[in-house]
């Protein structure tokens, strides 16, 4: 219930998108992306318009998370390298943070979201790779907005949020488990709906709503598999920084679908420490980053 009435994750995200909408050059982009004659200039030329959107979008594929050897000078060029596919979701991550932090948050903080959400793409990439996925770079997109329904529902329903976090630590519960007890719905709903609302492709779509579930999937997906696998990395990996809190279990769906173990994660670990902070640095706005 929210304000004694009844709530849908779908409702909640019509009443947040206006706030939140994406740019016109993140639509065009989208819209091009199912243009069969479009090519890279075409694409680099409506995406140049956004001289701030350019500017993050070239410092990304310039870092190490890429390792290009030559420097990509303008965004033609880097569609040629990094592909039109890739580009899209660049675009929709640097334009979603962008839009979400006009938004005012008193009940995250937003610095560890989003270290949080950063970590988590860059294993999802990491354990793409492993796996042998088409485009393992959309799974570090799919992996950086796992959360992005937190943020939906922190901004919209300030109050319930915070019996979210009370319930979770008083009953030691995930957080998903304190939302669907509260709310009757979780982060991982809100977020899908919101993927869905702004047009965004159906596997990132899935992997977003069932990151926690994967097994509740109609069709599991590997792509749901490994950002499941990817976000409970994650809380191991801060599980060593910050005493307590639940790890949850990792589904069995998972390893099967992935052919991942756990005896496969100390490499990816050590993989993704030389990539975060530079990942971090090139996504996130300034106003986001730890003095």
């Amino acid at each position: 219930m929210y304000g004694g009435i009844d709530l849908t994750p779908q409702e909640l995200v019509s009443g947040v998108v206006r706030l939140v909408s994406l740019p016109e050059v993140c639509i065009r982009v989208n819209e091009m992306m199912d243009d069969p004659v479009v090519n890279a200039t075409d694409i680099g030329r409506v995406i140049s318009q956004d001289t701030s959107l350019t500017a993050r979008l070239l410092k990304i594929v310039n870092s190490a998370f890429y390792g290009f050897q030559a420097r990509i000078e303008t965004v033609s060029r880097a569609v040629t390298v990094i592909g039109l596919r890739e580009l899209r979701g660049l675009v929709l991550a640097a334009s979603a943070v962008e839009s979400f932090s006009k938004l005012p948050n008193d009940v995250l903080n937003l610095v560890n979201f989003w270290r949080h959400s950063v970590y988590c793409g860059v294993v999802a990439q990491l354990l793409a790779q492993k796996c042998n996925v088409l485009h393992s770079e959309r799974l570090f997109i799919a992996g950086l907005l796992h959360d992005i329904g937190k943020l939906v529902i922190t901004n919209k329903m300030v109050k319930e949020s915070r019996e979210v976090i009370l319930r979770a630590e008083k009953k030691k519960v995930l957080d998903f488990e304190a939302e669907q007890a509260i709310l009757g719905f979780d982060h991982a709903e809100v977020g899908g709906e919101l993927l869905k609302e702004w047009n965004m492709p159906e596997s990132l779509y899935n992997a977003v709503r069932y990151h926690h579930r994967p097994a509740a999937a109609m069709e599991p997906t590997i792509e749901i598999c490994i950002v499941h696998i990817a976000n409970i990395m994650t809380i191991m990996a801060e599980h060593g920084v910050n005493e307590g809190g639940a790890i949850p279990p990792i589904d069995k769906i998972a390893f099967d679908m992935t052919g991942l173990s756990e005896a496969d994660f100390d490499q990816i670990f050590a993989r993704a420490g030389t990539v975060f902070s530079e990942a971090l640095d090139a996504i996130l706005p300034r106003a986001y980053k730890p003095l």
